[in-house]
């Protein structure tokens, strides 16, 4: 287990605090662990994914809750942050019934202050199903029954989820649309035309997969991904949409089937491709001391959840190489979720789209934040993640908010 993400001076302050609230959960039938931490509660709600994973620990948990805090405040919401995982191997015949009788036990949270999705492992349709067997309809529960209008708000969701939109469905892309627009930031504070940007991404899942069809869409060139199965590389650039068509349901490419012209190079091998932008899709502590040197790119843009250690990080700074970090690469899905919610997005407000709506609020705050960050690195070389937290200690402060869902 790592040492907590936080920094020093105020931000350690807000972010490293004690959580509001650490739940462990054993599996009778399976033995599995399953845990909830709540960081922070604001408006008497707190917002993250569920994640399932084998070998997940409740540190690497705290961990994820403590990010989700940063994000939620890092984005202007009025929730708090929290996490669930379980240590169990989601590709186990087992593993639905396992997260039904983990969300059973979590209900009484789920039911008044935790709303959760998607995460490692666990996609947002299992989610979707456990919640309706659970007769909670869906994963949103404890925000859309404190609606004034909770079915005409459950419709707005519906509606936003399932938009279908260039790459797939609206609810499966937008984070990953946040990943590429962040990447483009990056590629805009650093003066780099799009088109001559490359970037290598590992983890080809939602995350990683939606990251990459947005920056094959942009122009930028995608010269490497990587899933478990290895890495796959072209320096002129990668075909996105056919690898994408490749996936198996575990987000991992059929061999059998690659376009010519790609290498096939072992799954550690994507961390090195020598390209601008590198983004871990894929998993926590992807990149460590052990490691870090291995980094070829330029600029690091997080896309999974804490996925580059304090140490490493410490380390790619004194190389020269700033860490956009997870609570602000990755916080689209989240902030989406939230801005549909509370009606910011998804209204049709003067005749705008859903997708329109929510790709142009999602990309205007992406590349606000991305070029602030950037903006602090190449003046004074202070760190991106320093700068992000500093701009959220404010709201990690506790301070009370009023939710008001239409």
């Amino acid at each position: 287990m790592q040492e907590p993400l936080g920094q020093t001076g105020t931000e350690q302050v807000a972010v490293g605090r004690e959580p509001v609230l650490r739940l462990t959960w054993t599996d009778r039938r399976t033995e599995a662990r399953g845990y909830l931490v709540v960081h922070t509660l604001r408006s008497g709600i707190a917002t993250g994914g569920t994640r399932m994973r084998a070998g997940c620990t409740l540190g690497e948990v705290e961990d994820l809750a403590r990010g989700m805090a940063a994000k939620t405040a890092a984005f202007d919401l009025p929730v708090g942050g929290a996490k669930g995982g379980i240590d169990f191997d989601p590709k186990d015949p087992r593993a639905f019934g396992v997260l039904q009788r983990f969300m059973a036990a979590m209900r009484p949270w789920i039911e008044a202050h935790w709303v959760t999705a998607e995460d490692l492992g666990v996609p947002q349709h299992l989610v979707d199903e456990v919640f309706a067997s659970l007769g909670m309809g869906q994963s949103y529960h404890s925000a859309i029954r404190r609606s004034a209008d909770p079915a005409r708000t459950m419709e707005r969701v519906h509606k936003g989820l399932n938009a279908q939109v260039p790459g797939g469905l609206l609810g499966d892309v937008i984070g990953g649309y946040g990943v590429a627009h962040a990447c483009l930031g990056a590629a805009k504070s650093f003066g780099w035309a799009v088109e001559h940007t490359t970037v290598a991404i590992q983890g080809i899942g939602t995350m990683g997969g939606g990251a990459a069809w947005y920056l094959h869409e942009a122009g930028m060139k995608v010269v490497a991904v990587g899933d478990a199965a290895g890495t796959l590389y072209s320096p002129d650039g990668l075909d996105v949409p056919a690898l994408l068509d490749l996936r198996d349901a575990y987000g991992e490419i059929d061999r059998t089937r690659l376009p010519a012209g790609v290498a096939q190079l072992p799954r550690a091998a994507v961390v090195g491709i020598p390209a601008d932008v590198f983004v871990p899709a894929a998993i926590s502590y992807a990149i460590t001391p052990d490691n870090s040197y291995d980094v070829a790119a330029k600029v690091v843009v997080e896309a999974a959840n804490a996925a580059t250690t304090p140490e490493a990080e410490a380390m790619l700074a004194g190389r020269g190489v700033p860490v956009i970090p997870d609570f602000v690469a990755n916080a689209g899905a989240a902030a989406w979720a939230w801005w549909l919610l509370l009606g910011w997005v998804g209204m049709e407000h003067n005749d705008v789209t859903t997708a329109e709506d929510s790709f142009r609020l999602l990309r205007t705050q992406m590349a606000d934040k991305v070029g602030s960050l950037l903006a602090a690195w190449h003046s004074d070389r202070i760190p991106p993640r320093r700068t992000g937290l500093a701009m959220a200690v404010s709201d990690l402060d506790g301070t009370e908010t009023t939710l008001v869902i239409p």
